[in-house]
């Protein structure tokens, strides 16, 4: 039994990685692509914004149709139709020059599939590994997905450089067909659909939103969860600032941060693989958000001469993220019931989507007046304080639920 839903993994995480990486390559071409030929700082926003407020919008009503229908062919569809306008948008590149018009169409297209793929494929893990597996199995997948972000920009650029875009889109076409296949020779067990509820829509939604509330850890999570994404998430598109700005170094320095933290990443999901049965998943998320806030105080305190311990607290923050990430959304996937869970997962994607917007709303005037190292204190103070109220709320938590029922609960 061990052994074979390990077996299983091995063939998702194997086909996905394909299918991450190549997706990671095409993400990156197009930014660059776009940054080459417009040089416009609006049609990189507009970009960023077809990309991800799709997911951010569609996310919480998306989940109810994947409580309702067969996970692993939701993951497939999703995949192939990600495929498809990879395809599309590749020929168009192959044989022309496709209007701005036409490419955020794509990139809109492909983040709504990619609205159903991500939480198809998060709900579908407790129906393949043992639920004290959960974190262990979270470790993975930040592996998984950070050594896509580490190779992946790489090998775009440099696929991109020595042929086209419209090659790096036909990549990701064959990404995703080997993810498909390595899928298809797996099989995914499909929770029983409460028959009562059958075809009533905002029934559905309403029971989903219900279900969340009623796991107060989670909720608890959640909220500082959205706390910390308006506060630290910012940092992600700063770094480069920091290094231009604040310690006046060129591309290859911002580039170096960039990968120090992906390889961080790295090593703290290897770490928390091997270290994820140790304490409950909020001992993990409060020391990550704590670790991550000192490290971006510490960041902002810097003079400008010590830009390799900046590097170093990259390494540092990237290595914590992990230990907040897995363990929060392997919190979730214990606390609920299968049958539901697509649409929580969908639903607290949407909040920390949202999130970050408003998080880049809010630092780039503060960032403009008081400049990066301003943010970066603050982002730190701030998560800092996230963490430590959530130390206390969990630690009264504690004292007025009995143990066994916290367990039961949201094992956090």
């Amino acid at each position: 039994m061990q052994l074979n839903w390990k077996k299983k993994f091995a063939f998702i995480f194997t086909g996905q990685l394909f299918s991450i990486l190549t997706t990671s390559m095409v993400q990156f071409s197009i930014i660059w692509h776009l940054t080459e030929t417009t040089q416009s700082a609006v049609v990189l926003t507009i970009t960023a914004l077809v990309g991800f407020l799709p997911q951010a919008i569609l996310g919480p009503f998306i989940g109810v149709w994947l409580d309702r229908w067969n996970r692993k062919l939701t993951m497939i569809v999703a995949d192939g139709a990600i495929a498809l306008f990879s395809l599309a948008l590749g020929l168009y590149y192959y044989f022309g020059d496709p209007g701005l018009g036409f490419v955020y169409l794509i990139l809109m297209a492909r983040s709504v599939a990619s609205s159903f793929h991500a939480p198809a494929f998060q709900s579908a893990i407790p129906l393949i590994a043992p639920q004290d597996q959960l974190t262990h199995v979270a470790g993975w997948h930040q592996m998984v997905f950070s050594s896509s972000n580490i190779i992946g920009p790489a090998l775009g650029i440099a696929v991109y450089s020595a042929t086209s875009l419209g090659t790096v889109l036909f990549l990701d076409v064959a990404g995703a067909l080997i993810a498909n296949i390595m899928l298809m020779l797996v099989r995914i067990d499909q929770p029983k659909p409460d028959t009562k509820q059958k075809a009533e829509f905002l029934k559905e939604f309403k029971l989903g939103w219900q279900a969340f509330v009623q796991v107060k850890p989670v909720v608890i999570v959640t909220g500082a969860t959205a706390v910390f994404s308006i506060v630290f998430m910012p940092l992600a598109t700063l770094f480069p600032f920091m290094t231009l700005s604040h310690f006046e170094r060129g591309g290859y320095s911002a580039s170096l941060v960039e990968a120090v933290f992906a390889i961080g990443m790295i090593v703290g999901g290897l770490l928390l693989s091997v270290v994820a049965s140790k304490w409950k998943d909020i001992a993990y998320i409060c020391m990550s958000i704590l670790i991550l806030g000192a490290a971006s105080l510490f960041s902002g305190l810097l003079a400008k001469e010590a830009f390799i311990l900046f590097v170093a607290l990259s390494l540092v923050m990237g290595a914590a993220a992990p230990f907040f990430n897995g363990p929060y959304m392997a919190m979730i996937q214990k606390a609920y019931d299968p049958a539901i869970l697509g649409r929580v997962i969908s639903l607290v994607t949407s909040i920390m989507l949202l999130a970050s917007p408003i998080g880049l709303l809010i630092a780039g005037p503060i960032v403009d007046r008081y400049g990066i190292q301003f943010w970066f204190v603050g982002s730190g103070l701030v998560t800092m304080a996230t963490g430590f109220v959530l130390i206390a709320m969990f630690k009264r938590l504690d004292a007025a639920v009995p143990a066994t029922q916290q367990e039961s609960g949201a094992n956090g």
